[in-house]
C-alpha cells in the first residue's frame, strides 16, 4: 500500500499539426492529491517511434525520479501514432506505469488507421494490442487503463487519490494544461 503523500509523474503531449516534425511532451510531478512540485519536458516525432525512449530519458534525467511512485500517461501514443511501450517504460525506469483513456479503444478502427498511414503497420498494431484494457470506475464516468508493474487494486486507489474533479488524474490534467498553454498561448480543451 502506498502512502497518501505519494508523488506521480503525469505525461501528456501538446496539441500539434501533422505537418509539424515533432510535438512537445510535458511531465508534471505532483504530490497527491494535486500539489505541483515540478515540470519535465521532451519532444517526440509526429507519427514517429521515439516516444518510449524519450519518455524514459525524460524521467531518468529528472531529480524527481527516485521520488515518483507512479507514471500516468494520457493514452497510448503521442504525436499521432508514436506509440508508447508501457512495459519498456516500467522496466527501464523501475516505476509502475498507467496509461489512461477516456474512451475504450476501438481496435478495429485503430487497425484501419494504422494500415492506412503506415506501410510497416504490423509492429505498431502489435504494440497497440499489447497489454490488457481495464475499465476503472470514477466518480463521473469510467476510464480505461493499461498498466505495467502494478496491481489493479492499487491502480484504482491511485486514480481515486489523484483525481479531484472529472475523470482524469491531476498529474495528466496539469500536464495537458501546461502543454496546451505553451503551444497555443492559452490552455484549451480536455486532457
Amino acid at each position: 500500500m502506498v502512502k497518501d503523500q505519494v508523488r506521480a509523474i503525469g505525461i501528456d503531449d501538446a496539441p500539434f499539426k501533422f505537418s509539424e516534425e515533432d510535438v512537445l511532451v510535458v511531465g508534471s510531478v505532483v504530490r497527491a492529491p494535486n500539489y505541483l512540485e515540478g515540470v519535465l519536458s521532451t519532444r517526440v516525432q509526429i507519427d514517429g517511434t521515439d516516444a518510449t525512449e524519450n519518455i524514459i530519458e525524460m524521467v531518468d534525467r529528472s531529480k524527481f525520479k527516485d521520488q515518483a511512485k507512479i507514471i500516468f500517461i494520457d493514452g497510448a501514443a503521442f504525436g499521432g501514432f508514436n506509440l508508447i511501450d508501457l512495459e519498456k517504460v516500467n522496466k527501464r525506469t523501475k516505476i509502475p506505469v498507467i496509461s489512461v483513456s477516456r474512451e475504450k479503444p476501438d481496435f478495429d478502427e485503430i487497425e484501419k488507421a494504422i494500415k492506412h498511414h503506415f506501410e510497416e503497420w504490423e509492429e505498431k498494431y502489435k504494440l497497440v494490442k499489447k497489454g490488457e484494457i481495464f475499465e476503472v470506475e470514477t466518480e463521473y464516468k469510467p476510464i480505461y487503463i493499461q498498466k505495467e508493474g502494478i496491481e489493479l487494486e492499487e491502480v484504482e486507489r491511485l486514480i481515486d487519490l489523484f483525481t479531484q474533479l472529472g475523470r482524469l488524474p491531476e498529474p495528466i490534467r496539469i500536464s495537458h494544461i501546461i502543454a496546451s498553454g505553451i503551444v497555443k498561448g492559452e490552455s484549451k480543451g480536455k486532457a
